[in-house]
């Protein structure tokens, strides 16, 4: 018993100068283990009368609980200052400035387009949308495009081997559009267009908005009005508009539009030439043959139609010089664009 006094005591000196848990794991190993040293009493008793058993036993027990105690206690003191010691090691400075996070915003021409479709449809214009895979029919013949015509060349139009094309303009969705639905109407579609083209102006791919508006009794002035309202509302700012004569196939008579220079306001600049004026769009009154390529009785309904190129607007706005920079997907240029 008095070996068991001392195993204890030795024991309680080692528990409260343990300097770690894995220090303490390993004492608690030598002592209360299965090969431990009280362990090994335990294994003795057999060899004690029953009166010395119980008295042994008794000691055994008071220095296990003891020890036990002891090593729970000492257990909770060393992972508290574990604890404390990590929260210095791991403590974060909350007045260091955050980290800022990138947040992502449209593409400009996707700003463009947005801000185009907002103006329509405050109008009561709807939005259509069409297959970029179209027909011959409805790419050109519907629009009263010959055969002859230069456009319909390999060089300006990607084909198929069935013969089918990449749309080289919308127009082709108005066409489909007067096939299902009942005049009077006003309708635009935008979307991608491809043509074998490319330069600081041009590429293979680009966007545009078609609009075609059909009703009894239209006239250019309509058309004139709408166009120079459009303007305004995109550039946000006061404009001069301006028809110039011109030809379409699918409009009679067609005109190009010309708006005030956006960037020296009509006083002339390298990028309007000098003349105070930038070409933005083509329009004109529907070709009678148009309409009857969409079920339209030409002689109870008359339209205009316009088409411009998201493009074109998008860098006069945006004061880009060069349309490929828009698809680069350079970060450093289209991050510029984020607050506008």
């Amino acid at each position: 018993m008095e070996a068991i006094k001392q195993i204890e005591q030795r024991a309680l000196i080692a528990i409260q100068g343990a300097g770690s848990i894995q220090q303490l794991g390993a004492i608690r190993v030598q002592v209360l283990g299965k090969k431990g040293e009280l362990t090994e009493f335990f294994k003795q008793m057999r060899d004690l009368t029953p009166d010395d058993r119980k008295q042994v036993g008794q000691v055994i027990n008071t220095a296990k609980a003891a020890l036990e105690n002891a090593l729970e206690q000492k257990q909770a003191v060393l992972e508290q200052a574990q604890l404390a010691q990590k929260l210095v090691n791991e403590s974060i400075d909350v007045t260091l400035p955050g980290r800022n996070t990138r947040i992502g915003h449209l593409h400009p021409i996707s700003k463009a387009r947005e801000r185009i479709e907002e103006f329509f449809l405050k109008l009561g214009f709807e939005i259509a949308e069409g297959p970029e895979v179209e027909s011959d029919y409805y790419n050109f013949e519907a629009l009263n495009v010959p055969a002859h015509h230069p456009a319909k060349a390999m060089a300006d139009t990607f084909y198929f081997g069935d013969g089918s094309l990449l749309r080289t303009h919308t127009s082709p969705t108005q066409i489909r559009y007067m096939e299902t639905h009942e005049p009077p109407f006003k309708m635009i579609a935008p979307g991608r267009v491809y043509r074998c083209d490319s330069d600081v102006t041009h590429t293979p791919m680009f966007h545009q908005v078609e609009g075609l508006v059909i009703s009894p009794n239209l006239t250019m002035a309509d058309l004139k009005s709408l166009l120079h309202e459009l303007m305004q509302y995109y550039f946000e700012k006061s404009l001069d508009i301006r028809f110039r004569a011109s030809y379409f196939p699918f409009t009679e008579p067609s005109a190009e539009v010309d708006i005030t220079c956006v960037r020296c306001q009509g006083k002339g600049c390298r990028i309007c030439s000098h003349t105070g004026w930038l070409e933005v769009l083509g329009c004109g009154m529907v070709h009678p043959n148009v309409l009857k390529a969409g079920n339209i009785d030409p002689e109870k309904f008359n339209g205009f139609a316009f088409g411009l190129g998201l493009e074109r607007l998008a860098m006069l706005r945006y004061q880009v010089d060069d349309l490929r920079a828009f698809y680069e997907n350079d970060l450093r240029m289209i991050s510029q664009f984020t607050h506008l």
